[in-house]
């Protein structure tokens, strides 16, 4: 005779087992009608699912945040559930659920069409029309082994076998279709209501490249058709923002085929670098920070030392001479503790921060790279500080505050903070990350700021605080970090003399603000769709002659405005002054200042805005102190 307890402080008793649905339905025909799952003691469990026993039961709706996962699972099943009915010999492999979505892995002799995809979809609507029930049963290991490879389900059969054979496997029916999944899963197909396939990329079985190649679908499903008509709306102006595109258009930079993930930085593009940078160390200069510069190429063992090569060696690239092996730098913290190590330090001393402009390389995969978002070669804003453990909670507070500082300086005010602890595989003692996880919490507390939880997400090192930034289409940048270390400075001979003259290892702070500078600036052009801030901007202004009889003019405001150290130039082609007004908005040039026969008479200029806001005459002095407040941060 369970009781079940509900969130709001109620209980139900029932004198025999029930499912999940009939407690739904003793509570309302509108919650029975519109429960997806439920979650008994934490666990998310099938409407279908029998309670026997004493729980604590809330029903999930499409209103829940769980409902998604749900739904984009289920959605996952629905389409191989239609790509079998319309292509009989495919093969289904795996279709996990992704960021605002899912994908299924298929085996099948023919490419998959963008027609074909318009038909997949078009069968999926009418499954989900069908109502279809969706049921639950538990097969032997060795038993569903069999009934798959029945089917012809050849990978479906590997993916089993990998499965200890002492154990009962979780399969799930809708119509004739049955899947291997854990759930769990929508009560029917009619629970699936709002869906699109997206696009067909290839994919190896397992990840491996030595396997053979599959065809991933992918495809979104939300909860309604306002939602996903909200998703697709941002992916479209995503596209209009992709910053590959708009830096081929500015002229700020490509990358090519002869140096896969890095990055060949035109004029522009460099300028905007370069003004990042200088915001960067300028703000290293006011809080106390020493900036060096360490080698690209340095011995194995040094690696090898620090830890790194173990969990990282794969992704390094490497080189051999004179019978010693070398790696270029994916990171630069052991080499900032070979700098610490020169000279004898003292408490006074600490906190000591060495700050780099580290250039890294990382051997990532190259089906992964992506513009600036993912490269192989990247500059981090990186730095790390040495200190006691006392200083722990300033550095670190004092650290965020910096953070928020840089990050409302280019325009970003909802900073997302998730806390990450130790990971399973991990170097020190459980002692030093139970100090390390407190400091860190403790930071964020004294501040009173919102942070989430992410268990087992830390680095191998220590645990870390992560800062991400959610732009304009409510996409989510993971980019600073600081991360209290115990474990490295003392496996690679970092002390310092303490107040009893004893020896001591410092702990060592990681921490950077953008993280990687070429990804950063990739956020910003997509942030800004190219129409950076004034200050940013790698041209500020552009003046535009009418006539041959302003060029002199022109270019005497131009020599002006360059002494007083802003980024202008002019355009003194023999085109039209509206073909000229079109070009460089179109190169988004914050401000357009057209010289015509008035302006030289009056020894003003006329301004105009990018978005085409039409400021009026000003004289130079004055478009000066506009210019002055709009570079002001």
């Amino acid at each position: 005779m369970p009781i079940i307890s509900l969130p709001d402080g109620s209980h139900r008793e029932f004198e025999h087992p029930v499912t999940v649905a009939e407690v739904a339905a003793s509570i309302g025909a509108g919650l029975a009608k519109a429960a997806i799952a439920a979650k008994i003691d934490g666990n998310l469990i099938d409407t279908s699912s029998i309670i026997d026993h004493d729980v604590s039961l809330a029903i999930i709706t499409d209103r829940d945040p769980e409902a998604l996962e749900i739904i984009r699972h289920s959605c996952a099943h629905l389409m191989a559930q239609a790509v079998k009915a319309l292509f009989p010999t495919a093969q289904v492999t795996i279709g996990p659920v992704i960021d605002n979505g899912f994908y299924y892995d298929f085996a099948y002799e023919k490419s998959f069409t963008p027609e074909d995809l318009a038909k997949i979809e078009a069968k999926m609507a009418k499954l989900a029309s069908e109502n279809l029930t969706v049921t639950r049963s538990l097969m032997p290991r060795d038993e569903a082994t069999e009934f798959f490879r029945a089917q012809n389900e050849e990978y479906k059969a590997q993916i089993i076998e990998s499965i200890p054979s002492d154990q009962d496997l979780s399969l799930y029916k809708q119509g004739e279709f049955i899947d291997l999944c854990r759930g769990p899963h929508v009560p029917n197909t009619g629970k699936i209501k709002a869906f699109k396939l997206m696009k067909v990329a290839g994919a190896y079985w397992r990840g491996d490249s030595n396997n053979e190649m599959l065809q991933r679908i992918y495809g979104t499903a939300w909860a309604n058709k306002k939602d996903l008509k909200t998703y697709l709306h941002r992916l479209e102006e995503a596209e209009k923002r992709d910053h590959r595109k708009l830096a081929k258009r500015l002229n700020l930079f490509h990358v090519q085929d002869e140096a896969p993930g890095m990055v060949f930085w035109h004029d522009k593009g460099w300028t905007i670098y370069l003004l990042i940078q200088e915001y960067i160390r300028n703000l290293l200069r006011k809080n106390d920070y020493q900036e060096i510069n360490t080698p690209q190429l340095v011995d194995r063992s040094l690696w090898e030392k620090s830890g790194h090569w173990d969990k990282f060696g794969k992704e390094m690239f490497t080189t051999h001479s004179e019978n010693r092996d070398y790696a270029i730098k994916p990171m630069n913290c052991p080499c900032h503790v070979q700098v610490f190590n020169q000279g004898l330090k003292s408490y006074r001393d600490l906190p000591l921060r060495l700050a780099e402009f580290g250039s890294c390389h990382r051997n990532e995969p190259s089906g992964t790279l992506h513009g600036l978002m993912r490269i192989r070669n990247f500059v981090q804003d990186d730095a790390h500080i040495f200190c006691t453990e006392d200083q722990i909670q300033t550095e670190v507070s004092d650290f965020i505050d910096l953070v928020f500082k840089v990050y409302n300086d280019f325009g970003f005010k909802d900073i997302i903070i998730k806390l990450s602890t130790r990971p399973e595989q991990r170097v020190g003692s459980d002692e030093e990350w139970d100090k390390a996880e407190q400091a860190l919490e403790l930071s964020l507390n004294n501040k009173q700021l919102d942070w989430d939880l992410q268990p087992g997400e830390g680095a191998f090192y220590g645990p870390k605080i992560e800062f991400s930034l959610k732009d304009s289409l409510d996409r989510i940048w993971q980019c600073g970090t600081i991360q209290v270390d115990f474990s490295m400075p003392g496996r690679l001979g970092a002390e310092y003399v303490t107040a009893d003259s004893s020896r001591k290892v410092p702990v060592m702070l990681h921490r950077a603000i953008l993280g990687s500078l070429e990804r950063f600036i990739g956020i910003l052009i997509e942030e800004y769709a190219g129409a950076l801030p004034v200050w940013l901007a790698p041209v500020q202004a552009v003046i535009l002659n009418i006539t041959d009889d302003q060029a002199e003019y022109a270019k005497m405001i131009e020599t002006h405005l360059l002494k007083h150290g802003f980024r202008v130039t002019t355009d003194l082609r023999n085109e039209k002054i509206g073909f000229k007004i079109r070009e460089h908005t179109l190169q988004k040039v914050p401000y357009l200042l057209v010289v015509g026969e008035r302006e030289v008479t009056n020894q003003e200029i006329a301004v105009r805005l990018r978005t085409g806001e039409n400021k009026g005459s000003l004289s130079l002095d004055a478009f000066i102190e506009q210019l002055n407040a709009d570079v002001r941060i």
